[in-house]
C-alpha cells in the first residue's frame, strides 16, 4: 500500500486529494519538483545581483507602496515584515482539515518553479504537513484578490518562528515548536514572503473540501429522496427515461437513472396509485437534483484548474528571461464558483424541506405528523420547523459574496472578489444540508413504517435496517434532538463507493 504522494506536475484532482487525505499519505517532492524549485530560485537570486530597476514585491514595497524601492541589504527583512504585517486574521479558527489542504495546495503551487522560493521553504511546509503541524489560521481577513493575504500570512508565520500552530491537540507558539523539533526559523529571501502570501489556497482549500463533501451529499440526497418517494406513495412515471431523453441535461438524466436503480424492485413503487400527479418536490427531483449535479461539475472544473495553477505574483519565466507582475492571485473565478455552489446546495435543502412538509401533513393515508395518537403526541411536527429555520438561513447565506467589492490599498487594489467570504459562508450552507437531509431521512424512515407490510426496494430496505440500529421507530414523543444528531452522525459515517461519488 502506498504511503507517500510525490508532488509533481501531474494533474491533482479530487480523487487524488481524497486518497491523500483518507489514506494519510505523506508528501515528498519529486525530482522534477526539486529541479523546478531550484532553477527558479537560482535564476531569481542571480537576477537580483544585477537588477537595479524596481521589480514589484522583490525590491519594492507592496500594494500601493509598489513604487517605493527597497535596498538590497533589506530584502530579507522586507519579506519577513510582509508576513508579519499581513497576519491580521480574525474570526473563528479555520477547520484543521482545511488548514491541511491549504498546506498541500500551497506546496503544489510553489513546486512548479515559477515562484522563486528556496527549496528549504517548501520542504519545511512539507514537514508541517507530514507531522500534522497545522498553523493557526482565521476565517476572516481575506478579500480574495491579492491572493488570500491574511490567511496565508498566518499559514506562513510558523516558518519564521512566529504565530501559533495546532500540534498534538494543543495550540502552541510556533517558536516553542521549532525549539522542540530542533528546527531553525526560515530566513526568507527575495520574493519568498510574497510567494507565500499571494495565492488562492484559502479559497481553494475550502472549495476542494466542500466539493468532496457535496458529491457525497448529492448522492445521499438522491437515496433519501427515493425513500421519501416510496413513503409518500408516489408515481414512478416522472423517472421514466423517455421523459429525460427529450430534455437531456446531464445531471437530470443521471438523477432519473439513479432513481430507477434505487427503486427497481420496490413493492411500493410498483403498486397501483390513486393519485394522478405528485407535488413538484417529488415529481421534479430529477430536474432539481440534476441541476445541482451539473453545478458540481462546473465548480469541480474551476477548482481543478485552480489547484494545478500558479497563483502568486510576480511570476518567473526562466526560458523567456522575464519576471512578470500580473494578477493570477485574483479570486474571481473561485468567488463565482463558490457562490454558485452555495446556491445549488441550498436548493437541495430547499426541496428536501418541502418533502418533509408533505410527509408530516397527514396526506395519503399517513397519520398527522407521522405518529400514532396525534394530539397526545406531537410526533414529527417540530423537526419540520427546525428544517424550515435552517433552509431560511441557507437562503440568506446563498446571497452572493462575489457581487461586492471594496477598494483597498489606497486604490491600488480597486476590485476584489470577496471569494474568501463566499468560501466560508458556503461551508455553512453545506453543513446545513447535511442536517436537513438527516431530518428527511428520519421522516421518510418513519413514514415507511406506516406503509407496512408493503416494502420499498431491497437496497433501501437494507439502508433502513442499518439506520434503525442508530435511530429507532418513534412510537411516542421523545427528545428528537437526540435522533437528529444521531442521524447526522449516521450520514457522516455512511461510506459510499468513490465510483458513485464522482461519476
Amino acid at each position: 500500500m502506498e504511503t507517500t504522494h510525490y508532488i509533481s506536475t501531474a494533474i491533482l484532482d479530487l480523487s487524488t486529494i481524497k486518497s491523500i487525505v483518507e489514506n494519510r499519505l505523506s508528501l515528498e517532492l519529486s525530482e522534477e519538483a526539486r529541479t523546478n524549485i531550484n532553477k527558479s530560485h537560482s535564476y531569481l537570486h542571480e537576477k537580483m545581483k544585477t537588477q537595479d530597476t524596481p521589480v514589484y514585491g522583490i525590491n519594492t514595497g507592496f500594494g500601493s507602496l509598489c513604487n517605493v524601492k527597497v535596498s538590497a541589504e533589506n530584502l530579507s527583512q522586507l519579506q519577513e515584515n510582509l508576513v508579519m504585517s499581513h497576519a491580521c486574521g480574525t474570526g473563528e479558527y479555520v477547520p484543521k482539515e482545511i488548514i491541511k489542504l491549504m498546506l498541500l495546495l500551497k506546496i503544489q503551487s510553489l513546486s512548479y518553479g515559477y515562484s522563486g522560493v528556496q527549496l528549504q521553504t517548501v520542504e519545511r511546509l512539507i514537514e508541517f504537513y507530514n507531522h500534522d503541524i497545522l498553523p493557526v489560521v482565521y476565517t476572516q481577513g481575506s478579500l480574495g484578490a491579492s491572493g488570500d493575504l491574511a490567511p496565508l500570512a498566518h499559514l506562513s508565520l510558523p516558518l519564521i518562528g512566529k504565530g501559533e500552530v495546532f500540534f498534538n491537540n494543543k495550540r502552541i507558539a510556533s517558536e516553542k515548536l521549532l525549539e522542540e523539533k530542533g528546527w531553525s526559523p526560515i530566513t526568507l529571501q527575495a520574493k519568498e514572503g510574497l510567494a507565500l502570501l499571494n495565492g488562492t489556497q484559502f479559497m481553494s482549500a475550502y472549495g476542494v473540501h466542500m466539493l468532496m463533501k457535496c458529491y457525497k451529499l448529492s448522492y445521499l440526497a438522491d437515496v433519501i429522496a427515493a425513500l421519501s418517494v416510496d413513503a409518500f406513495d408516489c408515481n414512478m412515471s416522472p423517472f421514466d427515461a423517455l421523459v429525460h431523453m427529450v430534455r437531456p441535461h446531464g445531471g437530470q438524466v443521471k438523477t432519473a437513472e439513479r432513481f430507477r436503480e434505487l427503486l427497481e424492485d420496490s413493492e411500493l413503487g410498483q403498486s397501483e396509485k390513486k393519485n394522478v400527479q405528485d407535488p413538484y418536490s417529488f415529481r421534479c427531483i430529477p430536474q432539481v437534483h440534476g441541476a445541482t449535479k451539473d453545478t458540481l461539475r462546473f465548480v469541480e472544473k474551476t477548482f481543478k484548474t485552480e489547484i494545478n495553477s500558479v497563483t502568486d505574483n510576480p511570476n518567473i519565466f526562466i526560458s523567456d528571461d522575464k519576471i512578470i507582475s500580473g494578477g493570477n492571485f485574483h479570486g474571481q473565478p473561485l468567488a463565482l464558483a463558490l457562490d454558485y455552489l452555495a446556491i445549488a446546495m441550498a436548493e437541495l435543502g430547499n426541496i428536501s424541506e418541502r418533502r418533509i412538509y408533505q410527509l408530516v401533513s397527514g396526506l395519503r393515508g399517513m397519520p398527522d405528523f407521522l405518529v400514532d395518537n396525534p394530539g397526545l403526541n406531537s410526533g414529527f411536527m417540530i423537526p419540520q420547523y427546525t428544517t424550515a429555520s435552517i433552509v431560511s438561513q441557507n437562503k440568506q447565506l446563498a446571497c452572493p459574496a462575489s457581487v461586492d467589492s471594496i477598494v483597498s490599498s489606497n486604490g491600488q487594489e480597486d476590485h476584489v472578489s470577496m471569494g474568501a467570504n463566499a468560501a466560508t459562508k458556503c461551508l455553512r450552507v453545506v453543513d446545513n444540508i447535511e442536517t436537513i437531509l438527516a431530518i428527511e431521512l428520519m421522516n421518510a424512515s418513519q413514514a415507511i413504517e406506516f406503509r407496512r407490510p408493503k416494502k420499498t426496494s431491497t437496497l433501501l430496505e437494507t439502508l433502513l435496517k442499518t439506520y434503525r440500529e442508530t435511530v429507532s421507530f418513534v412510537s411516542e414523543d421523545r427528545v428528537l434532538a437526540d435522533d437528529i444528531h444521531a442521524s447526522v452522525a449516521f450520514l457522516q459515517d455512511f461510506s459510499i463507493d468513490e465510483t458513485l461519488l464522482f461519476e
